[in-house]
């Protein structure tokens, strides 16, 4: 399916408070994930990979570092007519002064840009999410049933159904329902689906009788213009769709693979995690269907007397002696000293290599320093550990401020970027 006029718009979110402090001097597609990725890559890949190579994406909260990400990475030739650009909150004749007020007030204000003959459809997708599918099979899905609009829906369990969009849907897939994250038993019943349903569709149901929104969508341009001039809705999932169901023909497009919203601080620790282990739910190394992100042209990582298990190491690495990393992460350019534990950990690495030995005397050097214990931690950006730092929460305290190093959220302790922990601190 030709996806030549399509345009995709990437919403970055607002301000990204339940991913606070990753998000307090980032946007939040601009978080790195996986070692050596950032979140912004999922969706612009997954759009690659389906032959779509024009996107916006919608920002506006500490867009700087984003939009350097997206210049160095996603260069396209001179004859394609492709680009990867973002567009920020910005004051307009038209659109006014204001911030962007959810993601259909960011659409709106920026219609404008989808004003050129050439773009039939328009495919919104959000910039927090990890999964990966072929675009052409869910436009696909879009043509042929004539629908306005198609919503990517995905079969979950009712535990999972009360903080996700369910949607029910009549026997040709239209759908005729929905309910925001339904919290009681009737709310479920009225749109719960009968997992034969499902089935017939060659999707196994077991057990699952629910269809959650992915809040993936494709629309009509001149539908999707004509929603959003004649309403001040500023949700698109809350609002512009279901408005949508009630007035146009909606169709689901089903999928089953891996997805996993990311939108707190907790599914970021666990969905990176998972990543890690022999079978990862979800498959970095897919030749077919990469995952793109900057080229950086590090050195190889430099591995001492080390037992690693479990874990992603990242380029430009430089791991001591006598160091035990399991069920970890361990980012770009991350120094690494002596006799050095980490457990259940995301380390994101550093945005530069730094020589120690030119550095001001008592200034710790980027990196984990020797003798250190790492548990049940993310350690954002450029942190600065000393020697015989504990970090592992044994006391299970919940911290929520925003100015110290260290930093607890959802149980999960945060070093935040440029932190400096100093040698012998324990919590």
């Amino acid at each position: 399916m030709d996806l030549s006029k399509t345009i995709a718009l990437i919403l970055g979110g607002g301000r990204g408070t339940r991913l606070f402090p990753l998000t307090k001097i980032r946007a939040k597609p601009a978080v790195p994930l996986a070692a050596k990725y950032r979140l912004i890559d999922i969706p612009i890949s997954n759009c690659i990979n389906s032959g779509l190579n024009r996107a916006y994406v919608l920002t506006q909260f500490l867009s700087e570092s984003l939009h350097r990400h997206l210049r160095q990475t996603y260069s396209f030739d001179h004859f394609s007519g492709g680009f990867v650009e973002v567009l920020a909150a910005q004051e307009t004749v038209n659109a006014g002064t204001d911030w962007y007020q959810g993601t259909a007030d960011a659409v709106r204000k920026n219609l404008i840009h989808l004003e050129e003959d050439w773009i039939e459809h328009v495919l919104i997708l959000s910039g927090d999410q990890l999964y990966r599918m072929d675009f052409r099979e869910m436009m696909r899905t879009h043509v042929e049933s004539g629908a306005h609009a198609t919503i990517a829906g995905i079969p979950v369990s009712r535990k999972d159904a009360s903080s996700l969009g369910i949607m029910q849907v009549d026997n040709e897939g239209q759908v005729r329902g929905f309910v925001e994250k339904p919290q009681s038993e009737e709310e479920l019943a009225t749109v719960r689906m009968d997992p034969s349903w499902i089935d017939d569709r060659g999707i196994p149901s077991q057990g699952r009788d629910c269809l959650a929104s992915m809040g993936l969508y494709i629309f009509n341009k001149d539908v999707m213009v004509d929603l959003l001039r004649s309403t001040a809705h500023e949700d698109f999932g809350k609002e512009v769709f279901p408005e949508a169901i009630n007035s146009h023909k909606v169709q689901v497009h089903l999928f089953d693979g891996y997805w996993e919203d990311i939108g707190t601080i907790r599914a970021f620790y666990e969905a990176n995690l998972s990543l890690a282990g022999k079978a990862p739910p979800f498959e970095l190394r897919n030749p077919d269907s990469p995952i793109f992100s900057r080229p950086r042209f590090l050195p190889p990582t430099i591995i001492g007397d080390a037992k690693i298990s479990n874990s992603l190491i990242a380029d430009g690495c430089r791991i001591g002696d006598n160091v035990k990393i399991e069920n970890s992460v361990i980012g770009l350019r991350t120094v690494i000293g002596d006799n050095v534990t980490i457990k259940d950990s995301v380390v994101m690495g550093a945005d530069y290599i730094e020589i120690s030995d030119q550095l001001p005397a008592g200034r710790v050097p980027v990196g984990i320093g020797s003798g250190t214990t790492i548990c049940g931690t993310i350690l954002d950006k450029n942190c600065r550990i000393g020697e015989n730092v504990t970090i592992t929460n044994q006391a299970a305290i919940d911290n929520q401020g925003e100015d110290e190093a260290v930093q607890i959220r959802d149980g999960i302790s945060i070093v935040i970027k440029n932190a400096t922990v100093e040698s012998g601190y324990k919590s």
